[in-house]
């Protein structure tokens, strides 16, 4: 099998990528054996153990990856790294597909995946693939062949494993490819001729949805299993009781697929997660749950997982004492309509953040990896005076005057910026 690009027409719907959700109102309106499903044990990440290496920050970095030798067609692609010189293991991050048109995409910037390996040593590496957003190209939907979907999607995952793996900040012999939804697909295609220094696959609910297509789910399941036919690189599966795109027979039937020519294969249940398992990766919140399964993983193939680097999560402001969090009535300035808002704000999952400005204005956020910039930044949208933050989960901050105002230029990462959910 030779990773290309073969567009061939048929309409697909395709099942929702990253959902990193954010809801907002921006102003007032009137093992390796084929089997059951187990489960994984979540204990919450401990960290304060862990002896570090000096502090490091992101070091986000955007670049064009040539998908050729010419360099005519270059995805835009988003870097990660530890301070300092390496080489660094390199994990590679596949997004999914939001439904419609993949040039409204925005850039993958999994920022709470990759802020987890970084603390670990690792350079992260994002590509956008071919037709997604602005990466150049054609996204190549291969009709209703999923399994040459999977094939296609993996050329671009390819390309960006060679040009990387010859940076020198990168160990090309210690390498791990993951991938969420559509991600996945391509990256337990992409598992079929994997560089030499690929260790590991990890696949977090991972495949591709074409309600539009006869037998989809067979598809789906037949192309898994030419997949597992020809891949050495050992996998880990990632899949939730509650997820909107994938029923619990189907990911069965997938695994069992994959796993029949003797694949080496893991898959892990990690149950329900807030009100869709699809979304675990893209949440901050998620991290908790997928990481212990993933760490055990790369520990068993080789890759490190203790933390060598202190990188921080999002602070958040403290509670102000200004009321209590479900006092409807105590949100300022805003009417009726903002009340409902709030009201519909305290049904959320935390993470979660309201914002509001003295104008009326108002929005709220959930999920993601930073709630509170992207409340932040859609109440600024509608308000020309400043918008704050009102409550932050479960906490009341309003009037806490050094917290209260949040730099809308936060919101600047392209996952932070979405104002619906994202499915793919």
């Amino acid at each position: 099998m030779v990773f290309s690009k073969v567009l061939t027409k048929c309409a697909v719907t395709c099942a929702a990528a990253i959902c990193a959700v954010a809801l907002a109102h921006a102003e007032p309106l009137g093992d390796t054996q084929a089997g059951p499903l187990t489960r994984a044990h979540v204990p919450r990440i401990a960290l304060d153990d862990d002896v570090y290496l000096p502090t490091a920050g992101l070091n986000e970095q955007i670049i064009r990856v040539p998908v050729d030798a010419a360099g005519t067609v270059t995805l835009e692609t988003t870097i990660y790294k530890p301070d300092g010189a390496g080489p660094f293991p390199m994990i590679v991050f596949n997004h999914g597909k939001i439904p419609g048109d993949p040039r409204t995409q925005e850039r993958s910037d999994p920022l709470p995946f990759a802020r987890e390996f970084v603390r670990r040593g690792y350079v992260v590496v994002a590509p956008n693939r071919q037709g997604f957003g602005h990466s150049g190209g054609t996204y190549q939907q291969d009709g209703c062949d999923v399994e040459r979907n999977g094939v296609s999607q993996a050329g671009d995952v390819a390309a960006t494993i060679d040009y990387m793996s010859k940076q020198p900040y990168v160990d090309a012999t210690h390498i791990v490819v993951a991938g969420t939804s559509h991600g996945g697909l391509a990256t337990m295609a992409y598992g079929s001729e994997a560089a030499p220094g690929v260790r590991a696959l990890i696949n977090f609910s991972g495949g591709l949805r074409q309600d539009a297509c006869g037998d989809w789910q067979g598809n789906l399941t037949r192309a898994f299993g030419a997949y597992g036919e020809k891949t050495k690189a050992p996998s880990l599966w990632l899949y939730g009781d509650n997820d909107s795109v994938w029923t619990a027979p189907l990911v069965a039937g997938m695994y069992a697929a994959y796993a029949a020519h003797g694949a080496s294969a893991k898959m892990v249940d990690f149950g329900d997660y807030k009100n869709d398992a699809h979304r675990l990766v893209g949440d901050r919140d998620g991290v908790h749950v997928w990481w212990p399964a993933v760490e055990a993983f790369l520990a068993r193939v080789g890759m490190p997982t203790g933390v060598q680097y202190r990188v921080s999560d999002p602070s958040l402001p403290k509670a102000s004492g200004f009321a209590a969090v479900d006092a409807v009535d105590s949100v300022p300035f805003v009417d009726e309509a903002g009340r409902n808002g709030y009201r519909n704000f305290l049904r959320q999952y935390p993470s979660r953040a309201f914002a509001v400005s003295d104008t009326g204005a108002w929005s709220w956020a959930e999920g993601g990896d930073n709630p509170m910039s992207v409340a932040i930044a859609n109440c600024q949208k509608q308000s020309s005076a400043p918008c704050r933050l009102y409550a932050v989960d479960n906490s009341v901050v309003w009037g806490d005057g050094s917290s209260q105002t949040a730099d809308s230029s936060s919101a600047g990462s392209a996952g932070e910026r979405r104002a619906i959910a994202s499915r793919n």
